[in-house]
Parts: C-alpha cells; sequence; structure tokens
C-alpha cells in the first residue's frame, strides 16, 4: 500500500524514493510487524486466557509439560496479523507473488483455527479429524497448483510453470507433466505445514525456527529478484520474486514478536493456528520461488521432526504387526516421537533442547545459503 501511495511523491519528494527500495520496504516491514505483535500481543493473551482457551496437555507426554496446563493457546492469531498486515503495508500488490502467499498463511491457518476451536473451544479432544485437516491441506495444494500451471508467476520463457530448480545445479531443471506438478506441490504443501505443526512442541521452538526460516527465505527471493544477483551468481532470474522478500520480512517480524511471550516459560502458545499458517507459508514459498528442494536444506530440523514421528509410527506398527503390542513398545525407534520429546526423555531441559535445535536451524540456514555458490 505505501509503495502505489508514496512512490508517485518522489517526483517532488525525495525522500519518498526510498519506497522503491525492497530492502527499505523489507526493513520497514519486519519492524513493523515486531511492533504490532508487542502491541496486540498481551490483548490477545489476555482475551484468550477469559475465554478458557487453554492449552490441552497429552498425559503420555514428558512430565515436566503438567506445570503446562492453563497456558493459552490459539496465540498463532498474533503471528497472522503481525504478517498479514505489515504485508499488506509495505509489499507491491500488482504482482501475484505476494497474494499467493498470503492466501496459503490464512488458509492453511483458518484450517489450524477451526481444529484449535473444535478441540479447546468445543471440547472435541481430536480436535479437527485428520483425515479433514489433510483435506484441507490437500484441498490448498491442488487450488495453487492448478494456478500456477494456468497462471504462471514468472514468463515461461524464465522457466517453465510446471519446472522447479535443483540446489548445488547451475541452471539444471526438473520439469514435470502438469498433473504430476499439481501433485508434486500438493505434497510439498501438505508436507511442510505437518512439519512445523510437529515441532510445535516446547516453548519457543517452532517460533524461534520459523524466525530462522523466514530470514533465510527472504534472502534467496531478495537474490532471485534482482537480475544482477542472479547473473553474477548463475541463477534462475525470476522477475517480480522480490517482493516475497517483503512478506518473509513480515513473517521474521511476526515470529520475533510472538516468541517474546512464547519464549519459556511460555504465556502463549501459537496452536495450530501458528504452526500451520507457518508451514504453509514456507511451503509455499518455496514453490514460488522454484525452490522446492531447497526447502528440505532450511526446513532441514522441521524435516528431522517430522521423519522422527514417520519412522517411530511405521516401526511400531511393523512390531506391532509381526511380534505383537508388548514387543513394539519395547522397541521404538526414539523413546518419544517427535524428536524434541526423544531429547527431553534423556533429561536435557527444556530450554537446552530448544537452543540447540535454533543452533542446528541456523546451520541448515547457512548450508542453504551456501547452495548461491557451490553450484
Amino acid at each position: 500500500m505505501f509503495y502505489h501511495l508514496l512512490t508517485p511523491l518522489s517526483e517532488h519528494y525525495l525522500i519518498f524514493n526510498l519506497f522503491n527500495y525492497i530492502s527499505f520496504r523489507a526493513a520497514g516491514a519486519t519492524v513493523t510487524a515486531i511492533l504490532m505483535a508487542f502491541l496486540i500481543g498481551p490483548g490477545i493473551i489476555q482475551r484468550l486466557r477469559q475465554k478458557k482457551i487453554e492449552q490441552v496437555i497429552r498425559a503420555e507426554g514428558p512430565a515436566t509439560h503438567l506445570g503446562k496446563r492453563g497456558t493459552p493457546t490459539m496465540g498463532g492469531v498474533i503471528i497472522l496479523l503481525a504478517t498479514v498486515i505489515p504485508t499488506l503495508l509495505w509489499a507491491r500488490l500488482d504482482t501475484r507473488f505476494v497474494p499467493f502467499a498470503l492466501l496459503a498463511t490464512l488458509w492453511m491457518g483458518g484450517i489450524g483455527f477451526l481444529d484449535d476451536w473444535l478441540k479447546i473451544v468445543q471440547g472435541k479432544s481430536r480436535g479437527l479429524v485428520a483425515k479433514w485437516k489433510l483435506v484441507g491441506q490437500v484441498s490448498f495444494g491442488l487450488v495453487l497448483g492448478v494456478l500456477l500451471v494456468q497462471f504462471p508467476v514468472v514468463p515461461v520463457e524464465t522457466m517453465p510453470a510446471t519446472a522447479t530448480s535443483l540446489p548445488f545445479f547451475k541452471f539444471v531443471t526438473v520439469n514435470f507433466q502438469w498433473w504430476a506438478y499439481v501433485g508434486f506441490v500438493t505434497i510439498v504443501i501438505a508436507g511442510a505445514s505437518n512439519a512445523v505443526n510437529l515441532t510445535d512442541g516446547l516453548d519457543g521452538l517452532a517460533a524461534g525456527l520459523s524466525a530462522i526460516a523466514a530470514a533465510t527465505f527472504a534472502l534467496f527471493a531478495y537474490a532471485f529478484g534482482r537480475i544482477d544477483t542472479t547473473t553474477y551468481l548463475n541463477l534462475f532470474y525470476l522477475p517480480g520474486a522480490g517482493e516475497l522478500t517483503i512478506f518473509c520480512a513480515a513473517l521474521l517480524g511476526g515470529c520475533i514478536g510472538f516468541l517474546w511471550f512464547n519464549a519459556h516459560p511460555a504465556q502463549v502458545f501459537m496452536g495450530d493456528t501458528g504452526s500451520l499458517a507457518l508451514g504453509g507459508a514456507f511451503g509455499t514459498v518455496a514453490i514460488l520461488l522454484k525452490a522446492e528442494f531447497l526447502l528440505l536444506i532450511i526446513g532441514g530440523v522441521f524435516v528431522a521432526e517430522a521423519v522422527s514421528v514417520m519412522l517411530q509410527t511405521s516401526v511400531f506398527k511393523y512390531y506391532k504387526r509381526t511380534r505383537g503390542l508388548e514387543y513394539a513398545q519395547n522397541h521404538k525407534v526414539f523413546r518419544m516421537a517427535p524428536l524434541h520429546h526423544h531429547f527431553e526423555k534423556l533429561q536435557w531441559h527444556e530450554s537446552t533442547v530448544v537452543t540447540r535445535f535454533y543452533i542446528l536451524g541456523i546451520f541448515c540456514a547457512m548450508v542453504a545459503l551456501a547452495t548461491l555458490k557451490l553450484r
């Protein structure tokens, strides 16, 4: 909004020329998001507490988590508001990049909100039935895939609408048939949203890792959207992709602002409202940047969390079927899944787990950034 309103004034007032620069608007979006989270956070937390929208603590979880009972949840609303509003204020809205990213965030956040509402407010312990949650994720993936095939965000001469790039390789793409590409997009969306959702189990863990991922994607969006940078680094130039820097910067600010309240001991949890929205946002940004495989590196900790659950479940079911329930219960891959609970069972303090996972998240971000030159 600021870009469209204020840049025409640069002909008469030079200071408004600043709004032509993505770097300036990205910084503005980050600061606005953090301040907005600080301002609206206390009121939302108080409202959630008054409505008794509190986290349900699983009896089979770590004993240290029992003290979290009564902590408000659905705080992901703070992240949503602190991301969407600054993005609308600071981003250009005349490209499809930003609207698609916002649509993903709101769609997946809506699914999470419904799940939290049924679980907490309506008293349905399972929340939104898993298959219906998956239907919501898959439906968005299908919609996004079809839209990107029919209305490519970049010229097809730059990169085919149904293609994606590969990290560590110069100008190498994987080209899909249109139907396979739609399926690929759907898998990325569902996988990313569920991976972040599984990671949200400790105070500050998902919010901090999401802030690291958002900052990393902001750098990639900025690089892919500049013809000089892409020429120097031998990258695919994606005209207009630079505007995703604004969205990622706002997402970064929203996560940092939320982390103020979510740091140990947490005053509020994001719930599925926040975790599904964050995962959907990351998946969509990766798809729009034609960097879906890069998501596996940037979100390496999220991937590890999801894989730990899949391994634990698969091995348990196999042993239960072949050797019986008692054997399956005594021969688990991890002491508890997702992965962060495994380390808690090893007597790591919650803050230690979170800090070390942050370090791993930064490491993954550095490896991802290295792909800009290692190709």
